[in-house]
């Protein structure tokens, strides 16, 4: 070794090793590897992967001809938020890909068992035919709606405008959107919203994350239960707003994960209506807020369980 910068002595973790052996400095056999093939080949350039310390680098390796010497250059760029780049990159078009193969694939078998050629068709079993397609299809506008929003909102498009709204207005809202699904599982929906409580809030977005909360909950509440949503001032400074019901719960290991984009806490439990990106929306736009969203355990639940999704937005007293 004829020459080294600082970055690469602060990685290897050497002081001017000038004159040691590339292994010797690196403990990486394969940039030995590398510089044979260069040497062996005589390739101007090219580039390899290793792994050093657990960190993947990307290994640059090129030739160099100079008053008839021949010098080998390497450099390493460390690569491993790429890779995990990458990595969600392919999650992300596998969850995809698994969202949307469910309701095709349903809307076509309704379809196939409507016109089959053997059978004519009933009225009564068109309109049910009609309702599932319907119900599939709404599945599959949540999921473009909800990639749509992640994107705006992570690349900063979304425009957030909070001003001075009622809580109880928003919530009102929320739970009519979402009453129908509610009603097709046997849910109720319920508010608890204190008169005259007033958040700094973007009523549309804020709208969003309560119904992604309440589109949670029913996903996961059985038939008959009750879906809670409730409000309440933390002094002057904030507003929470909770929304309870009484499924699974959350198990405490999964808490700080389950705002990820496409996490899921057991995926084999998976009932094809969630895409995996409804929490991830409501963390971003909690956030962007100035507020904070987590989850607790539900002990006034059934049985004490429950989810009990809880996030902050700042009190319209804040501003006074």
């Amino acid at each position: 070794m004829i020459a080294i910068n600082d970055s690469a002595e602060a990685l290897f973790k050497v002081t001017r090793p000038i004159g040691d052996s590339l292994e010797t400095v690196t403990k990486l056999p394969e940039l030995e590897m590398i510089v044979a093939d260069a040497l062996s080949n005589q390739e101007e350039t090219f580039e390899e992967q290793v792994t050093y310390e657990r960190h993947p680098y990307r290994v640059r390796c090129r030739v160099i001809h100079r008053d008839d010497h021949m010098f080998i250059a390497l450099a390493l760029q460390d690569v491993s938020e790429l890779v995990r780049l990458n990595r969600a990159r392919r999650d992300m078009v596998a969850n995809i890909s698994h969202e949307l193969r469910t309701p095709i694939a349903n809307i076509r078998l309704i379809i196939d068992s409507l016109f089959h050629e053997q059978d004519k068709p009933k009225r009564k079993q068109s309109t049910t035919a009609l309702k599932a397609i319907a119900r599939e299809t709404d599945s599959l506008l949540w999921l473009v709606q909800e990639l749509l929003d992640l994107s705006m909102i992570e690349s900063g498009q979304a425009i957030l405008r909070a001003v001075e709204t009622p809580v109880r207005e928003i919530v009102d809202a929320s739970n009519e959107r979402m009453s129908e699904q509610s009603s097709n599982k046997d849910l109720t929906l319920v508010a608890e919203i204190p008169e005259g409580l007033m958040a700094l809030a973007d009523s549309d977005l804020v709208r969003r994350v309560i119904i992604n909360l309440v589109h949670n909950a029913i996903k996961w509440s059985p038939p008959g239960q009750t879906i809670t949503t409730r409000a309440e001032a933390s002094g002057t400074e904030e507003v929470i707003i909770s929304v309870l019901d009484n499924g699974p719960g959350v198990p405490e290991e999964h808490r700080e994960r389950i705002f990820e984009r496409f996490y899921q806490v057991d995926p084999s439990r998976s009932t094809g209506e969630g895409t995996g990106l409804g929490l991830a929306i409501c963390k971003h736009i909690v956030e962007a807020h100035g507020g904070r969203i987590w989850v607790e355990n539900n002990d006034q639940g059934k049985d004490g369980r429950g989810g009990y999704f809880r996030f902050t937005l700042p009190s319209a007293e804040s501003k006074e």
